[in-house]
């Protein structure tokens, strides 16, 4: 999956204004630049310039520094490839085969707090049943 730049800075500045709870009209005022455009650059349809960034950004009072990170680490946690059960298995340390379950985490959302992890569980067992007869079965003559 490939995710553009334009589109993941676009949603980390729409999330910091919805988090303010501030329109797009007061942050493009306050930033100078038009609604319109604003809207288009949170919508992932324009590419701001870094001009216009750092004006949303000190809009926001949102460090462009911070942004760019966040935005960084957002395209790595959905670039990341997932690993397949067998690579999971070969990683396994030595516990997970005595029983101890483990898993990855992933990101369920793109955020920035533990909240926005679940742990995906590793594929490495398997659910094994028998059925046989009770012991102490009363057969029917």
């Amino acid at each position: 999956m490939t995710v553009l730049l334009r589109e993941a800075i676009g949603d980390r500045l729409r999330h910091a204004r919805t988090t303010q709870r501030r329109t797009l009209r007061e942050v493009s005022r306050t930033a100078r630049v038009s609604l319109g455009y604003l809207s288009e650059v949170e919508r992932g349809r324009k590419e701001a310039s870094s001009e216009l960034l750092a004006a949303i950004c000190e809009a926001l009072d949102l460090p462009l520094s911070e942004l760019l990170h966040l935005v960084a680490s957002d395209i790595g946690a959905v670039t990341q490839p997932v690993p397949t059960p067998a690579e999971l298995t070969e990683r396994a340390p030595a516990s997970a085969s005595a029983g101890l379950e483990g898993g990855t985490m992933v990101p369920a959302v793109i955020g920035n707090d533990l909240s926005d992890l679940r742990l995906q569980p590793m594929l490495t067992h398997r659910l094994s049943t028998s059925i046989s007869k009770p012991r102490n079965a009363v057969v029917a003559a």
